[in-house]
């Protein structure tokens, strides 16, 4: 007989992709605008590294905090009221009068995406029907299309016309603010039955709270090795072409794309696998599996550069799902703990290490950048020592 738990809700599984498609849209509007924050306001670089510091801080902190309190006590309309928190600091972004404005603006952003991760990733999971894998590839691939599309409209959009058209974006985040409206209506009605159905099934898998927790430490130091060397990418690949190889800027900014389509690629195929093959082998796959190509691109010419960076993309970016859903079995009934806590903790990391990359490739070249990073993978080799939930549960 079919079960509430047992059926994927496909239509629920979309609108929240979408619903993350336009957060993370939203989002990536921020550092896009920097350089019309920058002009505008004579602003110096320590200026935009406190807007960022800001809006990371806010994101990241506040995320395990979010997702602890909503797993003792659900709340099915919080996606509608974080995405309100985004509007907000939107609204404020574009209409500030002056620099003290914009960090405000920027913490509302970030208080927006922390209520929205770690709850989206639960209602992805109580929308899986047990193909938790897939749900997460789902709704993350989405994040990964609005953070690559949220430039591209702050570049056509915005840049052209100043800073206020800023406020144009707001009907996005009005239409995101209906659509997770009605999926707060689906969770309160049949999500919540379909948390506790799992709980109950998923509740006892048989491990001792030190494996528990050495597994998470795993894990997070995975996540770690993981988002460090995509912020090496995301934030200085196209310096690292222009500087070896001398191409232009659009040039570089294609190859960019080209690892970006590899990340979105990898994301979505990295649950499903994971599904399908078990999630400890996505794992080994993906982190220690890619070594061989991070240590090779340092030194390749630029059609093999172009190429590993696809590869490195497609591949490392199939982790995140398995990890989450990894960390999710390892702690059954703290889905939004679990949740906030990977995403919080990769924002994190991502943000820091872009700043630290960046010192390191000042005081030495961008070149040692990466020849350092190359090496970053090698931690996938800790993937031998995380405790198995579902052995255990057997």
């Amino acid at each position: 007989m079919t079960t509430a738990r047992s059926t994927t809700a496909v239509n629920v599984l979309v609108a929240v992709s979408v619903g993350h498609l336009l957060n993370d849209l939203i989002q990536s509007l921020l550092p896009a605008v920097y350089p019309l924050l920058k002009d505008e306001f004579r602003l110096d670089f320590w200026h935009i590294g406190l807007i960022t510091l800001t809006n990371q801080l806010t994101a990241s902190l506040l995320q395990p905090v979010v997702g602890h309190y909503t797993d003792r006590r659900p709340m099915p309309y919080s996606l509608a009221i974080g995405m309100t928190s985004t509007l907000l600091g939107l609204l404020l972004l574009s209409s500030a009068p002056q620099f003290a404005w914009i960090v405000p603006a920027a913490a509302l952003v970030g208080i927006g995406s922390a209520v929205f991760h770690p709850e989206s990733s639960r209602v992805a999971r109580m929308a899986s029907g047990g193909r938790h894998g897939f749900a997460q590839s789902l709704f993350q691939t989405g994040g990964n299309a609005g953070s690559s599309l949220g430039p591209l409209l702050a570049a056509f959009v915005v840049a052209p016309h100043g800073r206020h058209y800023i406020a144009w974006f707001a009907l996005v985040a009005l239409a995101a603010i209906a659509l997770l409206w009605r999926v707060g209506v689906w969770y309160a009605h049949a999500g919540i039955r379909r948390a506790a159905s799992a709980v109950h099934h998923d509740e006892h898998h048989g491990l001792p709270d030190r494996d528990v927790r050495k597994g998470v430490a795993i894990l997070l130091a995975l996540v770690f090795s993981k988002y460090v060397y995509l912020a090496s990418l995301t934030s200085y690949f196209t310096f690292f072409l222009i500087h070896k190889f001398h191409i232009s800027v659009q040039s570089a900014q294609l190859h960019l794309f080209g690892f970006l389509a590899g990340v979105a690629a990898g994301t979505f195929a990295g649950g499903p696998i994971g599904d399908r093959v078990g999630r400890k082998v996505v794992i080994w796959a993906s982190i220690l599996g890619v070594l061989p190509f991070t240590l090779i691109l340092p030194y390749a010419n630029l059609f093999w550069t172009s190429v590993l960076s696809v590869v490195i993309g497609l591949v490392l970016a199939s982790a995140f799902s398995a990890i989450l859903v990894y960390g999710q079995e390892l702690m059954p009934g703290r889905v939004g703990l679990v949740s906030g806590l990977f995403f919080g903790f990769a924002f994190g990391v991502a943000g820091i290490a872009a700043a630290a990359l960046g010192r390191l490739a000042d005081v030495t070249s961008i070149e040692t950048v990466y020849r350092l990073c190359a090496f970053l993978p090698a931690l996938g080799i800790l993937t031998a020592w995380l405790p198995d939930a579902r052995a255990g549960r057997r």
